[in-house]
């Protein structure tokens, strides 16, 4: 009789430039640190045989070749976001809810948002 612990998620082709959360596998069972890093999906390559490998960049730097999906869960945007999207703007206490990355996204967008658009330089 054949036994076999079902899937705990469905399948996911994932898109270049969503965020991943990576589990390098070999690491994980050696018990090695940094096994699980986040990354950006820099690659899709859809192979004859129908598996799909991703090439991903971790946000810390470096590259990871030939990752397998199984090993990656989506990161979704409106996680990322969501202190920013619920944050109490006016309160005295806003600043102080808000992660440091949350606050230097809406320093920046006040910074650049009455400036006139600048061409890259070449």
């Amino acid at each position: 009789m054949k036994v076999s612990t079902p899937s705990a998620t469905a399948a996911i082709e994932f898109r270049v430039d969503q965020y991943v959360l990576y589990r390098d596998p070999a690491k994980f069972w050696r018990g090695e640190t940094g096994h699980t890093v986040v990354c950006r999906v820099d690659f899709v390559d859809r192979r004859g045989s129908g598996k799909v490998r991703y090439t991903l960049v971790p946000v810390a730097g470096g590259l990871i070749r030939d990752a397998q999906g199984d090993y990656m869960r989506l990161l979704p945007p409106v996680d990322a976001m969501r202190d920013i999207d619920t944050a109490p703007l006016n309160t005295e206490g806003a600043v102080d809810d808000m992660t440091a990355a949350a606050m230097a996204w809406l320093t920046q967008q006040h910074a650049t948002a009455n400036r006139r658009p600048e061409l890259p330089a070449d």
